[in-house]
């Protein structure tokens, strides 16, 4: 298959074009004017809202993992522009494009977050779960809904709806282990808020299962099957790193270094779970975060190999 990426050079678009090309797969990315491109790439540039919809020809699936670091910056009102704008614009102008298309793809997976769920406390939320109301929870519903214009030119289209993605490569666990290893760790508020997370590994798997799989469409929850409490993932953390966890980190000393951002991405609860992933037997890398955790940290949690990522099974089911 010919698969067209955006976002390509971010930690999920480099592992998914290293898994597809070794499997054989042929991959184009999708860069701005300013980027050096290659035969295979198409040229846009979302700010203009303009694409080389020729050079998409050919193209049998398309992942949209294109949108700025929630996490680099405080909210200021210029921020949270960027941060739609990078989701919502460069998804609209994606999703036009497509639809100029002489022969559409098959299938669109477009990338959306667990933060459309907003703070739900301990109410276990699977993928027809109602979405919440704060500024993620709405950037997010907005995003998909821009991806989903897509079924309207007969394209199947997949909303992944990620969790807080952990690897050794990169992303939130560096960031997240950076106070333990200074031996400075400690719990978020309360601890009790609840964090659904899921490996590099099987973000890759499950992407690739979007999109060899007709039977999935529609939002898909992204996530590990168990799902675990700030105090747990402190506990492991600590005991996996033989560092003390004693230097719990307040409600209020969040909101004041982080502002806006601190309730949402650290102290908010939600307890998602992937019950449609579950219900069609996806075979998990990582199920579980205390073992998940040593494998990511000997860098064992990812491996490209003849057949893509070399702890997921090929499935099809």
């Amino acid at each position: 298959m010919k698969i067209l990426i955006s976002g390509a050079s971010g930690l999920v678009g480099q592992a998914l074009a290293k898994s597809l090309l070794a499997d054989g797969h042929t991959i184009a990315r999708l860069v701005r004017p300013e980027t050096e491109a290659s035969e295979m790439d198409v040229r846009w540039d979302p700010m203009a809202a303009s694409v080389d919809v020729p050079a998409m020809e050919g193209i049998d699936a398309v992942v949209n993992l294109n949108g700025a670091s929630i996490g680099d910056g405080r909210w200021t009102p210029e921020r949270k522009a960027i941060l739609r704008s990078s989701r919502i614009d460069s998804t609209r102008v994606l999703v036009d494009a497509l639809a100029h298309m002489q022969k559409k793809p098959r299938v669109l997976v477009s990338a959306s977050a667990n933060g459309y769920y907003g703070d739900r406390g301990d109410e276990i939320l699977n993928d027809s779960s109602e979405g919440g109301t704060d500024f993620l929870a709405l950037l997010a519903r907005d995003w998909e809904a821009e991806a989903r214009r897509a079924e309207l030119s007969g394209i199947r289209t997949v909303l992944a709806r990620f969790g807080v993605i952990l690897s050794s490569r990169g992303g939130a666990l560096s960031k997240m282990l950076m106070p333990f290893r200074f031996g400075v760790g400690g719990r978020f508020g309360t601890g009790k808020q609840w964090m659904s997370w899921i490996g590099l590994a099987d973000v890759i798997g499950i992407i690739r299962a979007a999109i060899d799989n007709e039977r999935i469409a529609g939002p898909l929850n992204v996530v590990a099957p168990n799902p675990l409490r700030n105090a747990e993932f402190t506990r492991i953390v600590a005991a996996t790193l033989h560092r003390p966890a004693i230097f719990p980190a307040p409600e209020f000393a969040l909101k004041i270094a982080l502002g806006q951002m601190a309730t949402p991405l650290l102290l908010a609860s939600q307890r998602v779970v992937p019950e449609r992933l579950l219900a069609m037997n996806y075979p998990f890398c990582f199920d579980n975060f205390a073992t998940a955790l040593p494998a990511m940290l000997s860098g064992k949690d990812y491996r490209v190999s003849r057949i893509g990522i070399a702890c997921v099974p090929l499935w099809n089911a």
